[in-house]
This record gives C-alpha cells, sequence and structure tokens, in this order.
C-alpha cells in the first residue's frame, strides 16, 4: 500500500505525516539556560527557572515553551512523599485487681410515657459488674448524690479512683 493511501484511509494528511520535527537553535538555547541553574540549584523548579530566564536573564519566551523542553529534559523535581510519624502504641488501660479499686458513675436521663423526664444516678464497681447504687428520681439534686456516694463509702469504703463520663451533667 502506497503512503498516500494509507494517510487517506487514516484519515491523517500527507504533509503531516511526512513532518519531521528540527531542532532550531532557540530550543537548544533554552535547555542550555535550562540544565545551568538546575545543575547548580537542584530544587529549583519550573518556577524559578523560568522567573530567573525572564526576569534575570531578560528572554521573552512564553512558560509553555519553556515547559515542554524542562518536561523534555526531565528536569521536574521529584515530590518528596511525607515523613509518618512513628508512633508507640499506646498501653491498655489497667483494669482493676481488687474490690475497691475503680468505681464508675454516670447520670441517664429518660422520659415517661406522658412526657416527664425522670434522672438516674448509678454506680458500678468495675472488678465485678455490680451495681453499688441505683438511684431514680424526676430530679437528683446534689445533696441526694452526695447522700448516695457517702452512704457507698460506709457499706464498701473509699474507692481509688471513679470514672465518670464527662457528659452534659
Amino acid at each position: 500500500m502506497s503512503v498516500c493511501l494509507a494517510c487517506e484511509a487514516f484519515g491523517v494528511s500527507e504533509t503531516r505525516y511526512q513532518y519531521r520535527a528540527k531542532a532550531s537553535a532557540e530550543i537548544e538555547l533554552i535547555a542550555d539556560l535550562l540544565v545551568k541553574p538546575t545543575h547548580n540549584q537542584r530544587n529549583w523548579g519550573l518556577g524559578l527557572c523560568f522567573l530567573c530566564l525572564r526576569n534575570v536573564r531578560g528572554h521573552k519566551w512564553k512558560q509553555k515553551c519553556v515547559y515542554r523542553i524542562y518536561r523534555q529534559l526531565e528536569l521536574s523535581l521529584r515530590i518528596k512523599s511525607r515523613r509518618r510519624l512513628l508512633r508507640e502504641q499506646p498501653e491498655p488501660p489497667k483494669g482493676p485487681q481488687g474490690l475497691n479499686e475503680f468505681r464508675s458513675m454516670d447520670f441517664v436521663h429518660d422520659q415517661l410515657a406522658d412526657g416527664r423526664s425522670t434522672r438516674r444516678f448509678n454506680v458500678i464497681n468495675d472488678f465485678n459488674p455490680e451495681g453499688l447504687c441505683i438511684d431514680v428520681d424526676f430530679s437528683l439534686p446534689s445533696l441526694s448524690v452526695i447522700r448516695s456516694l457517702g452512704q457507698i463509702i460506709e457499706w464498701r469504703g473509699k474507692p481509688m479512683k471513679i470514672r465518670c463520663d464527662y457528659g452534659t451533667e
């Protein structure tokens, strides 16, 4: 098959098929001027090289032309990956070893069918999941909470730590 028929079959003009890009002196000049600063300054990217050519050396080339030659010369800076910080695994929380080491305390809010809201004050021993106190009322003032905690201390003794969730209460 002739070149003329092949170009016609693929829809390409014959002049475009036979075109060979010619390296002009201007392209070689741009390449030389790009290689010099990137050889001396290894951290210079396209932006700094273009500004050097434009502002310092006074050349009026367009950035697209400079970018094309910059890419052909493979002067692109590699993108550095972020360094990952190695973090130590946190120790799992120590569980209670004895009966009166940890206690958990929480307030729970609920609503009755007629719309009235109730509050519940719970104190639980963490060593064996045992409910030490469950007070239910329509309102739980601080005096009733203090009274309940005092009764638990009289009955079981003081705990080493009390855990609370930091809710709205």
